[in-house]
């Protein structure tokens, strides 16, 4: 199938779909919490989105760094999700929801970049 826009790759469909819920999602954290991990996850979750966007604006050894990028940036967003789950800020079905979604759009994101890297 072929992509018109950045919009049409399953990924970033993906990717988008986290950075929406991660904002709902982090709506209930404390307020103590603004520019702390609420922030953290916030960022680090539209970064990934946004980089599959620009790389695919830009050319093919751009488009893999940027890949990269986002690809990064799903371990960061991993990361403090599990912290913001460990010390209690998300339900077990909240975190299972997103941790997964991460992982589809980190296995994507790996898939891409091998599959360009050859």
């Amino acid at each position: 199938m072929r992509t018109n826009t950045y919009k049409d790759l399953v990924v970033y469909q993906k990717a988008y779909e986290l950075a929406l819920s991660t904002y709902k999602t982090t709506k209930g954290f404390p307020e103590m919490e603004k520019y702390g991990l609420t922030s953290q996850l916030r960022r680090c979750s539209v970064s990934i989105p946004s980089n599959i966007a620009e790389g695919y604006r830009r050319g093919r050894k751009e488009y893999i760094q940027f890949l990269k990028i986002a690809f990064g940036s799903c371990a960061e967003y991993e990361t403090q999700l599990s912290i913001s789950n460990d010390i209690g800020y998300l339900e077990t079905l909240e975190f299972q929801k997103l941790y997964s979604l991460q992982e589809e759009v980190s296995k994507l994101l790996n898939a891409m970049i091998k599959g360009m890297e050859k």
